[in-house]
């Protein structure tokens, strides 16, 4: 019998074995044949509850380093595939690279999952692989929206969770062959095809699977929920402390001047009443969280209203922020235990004639594409400035953590670029800049290590367009969906199917029409069902008269009292609900089996329908 221990020695004995084909220079490879790749460098490592195994591979000029893990706690194994050209010419075209291309054995072939953010809102979605193949491809270039690279194969009397972690494009595909066999394939950078010129790399999304030997959904959503938060979820600090759950408040609400979105209308004198007032009704808030349009236009003027239209100085509107108030403000927050969070946006630029004369700015970094202008961080000149930029006003205003977005679909800016380089060039761009991204955070990070600030950032993308795996091995996403600032009941059909894949997450904790609405409606109905590691609660503490501090604080209390059980196990225990349902109940569970403690949550709809349904599942739970 295969186990995932045999599974993966035996690719790492062999990597003529390993399930990575790819055609280099018109020759088909599966795996790395050791008569073609000859082995230069053997690491093995065991740190914590990882092995590691990474081997160097030379054929000819093209280096191929293969990394690959081991988590002996949980079965699950991983590898991520580098090409790097280390010659003085040009090397043969890569292409038809698929990361994984794998049969698992079983009989009943079962597809499970959730679908993306924006159109789908995470709905899942249950395919049985007898009736048809299927497949999926995320085009645009935000890796989660639309489609989302999680998997649960079931297969036999277990199944395999898979992921694809990768940044930009990427395509699955699954299909029974005949009754007990099912053919898996996986890969990222849609259609690339490229040469590499002298001293390039590229490389593979990292491809993770972890198997289970229960055919039971909640087992594996538990096993997996487990491992994520186990071995993949960053850590909190250098000192590898874990990250706890934690609120967040955002002031802009809170001015009483005019606010487009973000934190366009925070002032030097709008802050301290709300935090004051805050701290007078005894409200213990994690984190403020400051939010776009606090920087310069590349004209050098304020920023009113046009956050979006307006990014690429990161440089401090002085204006709105004289002197040295701004770290005023972090110092304030800083001595009532409060962290503060900063938004950034590196990956697009605007007005870029104004950016190169005023902010050093090359204009050969900007990748113009439609209305958007992609910032080319693929290249090393312009991920040095941008990261130069970033880390400049974290250390001069001493900020915790680095909240980062992206509000755009970069395909069609990659795609751009590349054709400019030339023929055999698809993908280069698209590699080389999620390739960067990546290395933008990893140097982030490693800045607040030395500094003593938050060693994660939050994921953003337009809402939950960054959730893949590699991505969320340095960041969390504090809000999984803009749309989830809206109704309860999106917020618990998002919830009761995100929650599955991503344990440590954020969503907000009031009712109201549309995501752009400075306060909501909260009571503790509202409260219950929005409760998450991460508690985003906003009000308008000074603006408003009537704001209702018992509830918050009510809230806050009772938060408190489940936050640590909200990352323990997880049961749905009635069927999911759509997010415009107001009518069925909604039903799940967190449970500690190491305590013997958990919390239930039973959130009705007004009509009472699936009181019998839900008094089953009740029942079948206890």
């Amino acid at each position: 019998m295969n186990t995932p221990r045999s599974v993966y020695d035996a690719y790492i004995e062999d990597l003529g074995a390993l399930p990575f084909s790819f055609v280099y220079d018109e020759t088909a490879y599966r795996g790395f044949p050791a008569e073609t790749f000859q082995p230069v460098v053997h690491r093995r490592s065991v740190q914590g509850k990882k092995e590691t195994n990474l081997f160097v591979l030379k054929a000819g000029d093209l280096q191929v380093t293969v990394d690959t893990a081991f988590y002996a706690g949980y079965g699950a194994y991983e590898w991520t595939v580098w090409f790097e050209n280390t010659g003085s010419r040009n090397s043969g075209v890569i292409r038809n690279m698929i990361a994984a291309d794998m049969v698992f054995e079983g009989e009943r072939p079962v597809l499970k999952g959730i679908l993306g953010d924006h159109e789908h809102l995470y709905r899942p979605y249950t395919e049985d692989l007898a009736d048809k193949p299927i497949h999926f491809r995320s085009d645009k270039g935000r890796p989660t929206h639309i489609w989302f690279p999680y998997f649960n194969l079931e297969h036999g009397d277990g199944g395999t969770l898979i992921a694809i972690g990768w940044g930009g494009t990427w395509e699955a595909s699954f299909t029974a062959e005949g009754g007990d066999r099912t053919r898996f394939k996986g890969t990222g950078t849609n259609d690339l095809a490229t040469y590499l010129k002298p001293g390039e790399k590229i490389r593979s999304p990292l491809m993770a699977f972890l198997p289970y030997a229960v055919r039971d959904e909640d087992h594996a959503t538990n096993l997996w929920r487990r491992w994520f938060l186990d071995c993949n979820l960053p850590q909190l600090n250098a000192k590898g402390d874990p990250v706890k759950p934690f609120s967040t408040t955002w002031l802009a609400g809170d001015t009483g001047l005019p606010n487009s979105d973000g934190s366009i209308s925070e002032r030097h004198f709008t802050w301290r009443p709300s935090l004051e007032k805050m701290h007078a009704e005894n409200i213990r808030m994690d984190y403020r969280w400051f939010d776009a349009g606090w920087y310069f236009a590349p004209d050098g003027s304020t920023v009113e209203s046009d956050w979006w239209g307006t990014v690429g100085t990161w440089e401090l509107d002085t204006v709105k922020w004289p002197d040295n108030s701004f770290r005023e403000s972090v110092d304030f927050c800083h001595a009532q235990g409060m962290k503060t969070l900063v938004w950034f946006e590196p990956e697009r630029v605007t007005h870029v004639d104004e950016l190169v004369k005023n902010w050093g700015y090359r204009r050969e970094w900007a990748i113009a594409c439609g209305k958007v202008i992609a910032n080319d961080i693929g290249n090393d000149a312009c991920f040095d400035w941008t990261l130069g930029r970033i880390l400049g006003f974290l250390e001069r205003y001493d900020v915790d953590m680095y909240r980062e977005d992206n509000n755009c679909d970069p395909r069609v800016c990659w795609d751009t670029l590349a054709a400019r380089e030339g023929e055999n060039r698809c993908g280069i761009v698209e590699n080389k800049s999620v390739t960067a991204h990546y290395r933008l955070w990893d140097r982030i990070i490693e800045f607040c290590a030395r500094n003593g600030k938050d060693t994660f950032v939050d994921s953003c993308a337009s809402g939950g367009g960054r959730n893949d795996l590699e991505s969320l091995r340095r960041g969390i996403p504090l809000l999984r969906s803009d749309a989830d600032r809206t109704t309860t009941a999106l917020r618990l059909s998002m919830g009761t199917a995100f929650n599955r894949w991503v344990p440590f997450q954020g969503a907000a904790c009031t009712e109201q029409a549309k995501q752009l609405v400075f306060d909501g409606k909260r009571d503790p109905y509202i409260f219950r069902a929005s409760y998450n590691p991460i508690l985003n609660l906003n009000a308008q503490w000074v603006q408003d008269p009537n704001t209702d501090f018992d509830m918050i604080r009510f809230g806050l209390r009772e938060w408190e009292t489940v936050k640590d059980l909200l990352l323990k196990d997880f049961y749905l225990l009635t069927p999911w609900n759509g997010p415009e349902d107001r009518t069925h109940w909604t039903s799940y569970a967190y449970f500690d089996p190491e305590t013997d403690r958990g919390v239930l949550f039973v959130v009705s709809g007004p009509s009472g329908v699936g009181k019998t349904l839900l008094s089953k599942a009740l029942a079948e739970f206890m």
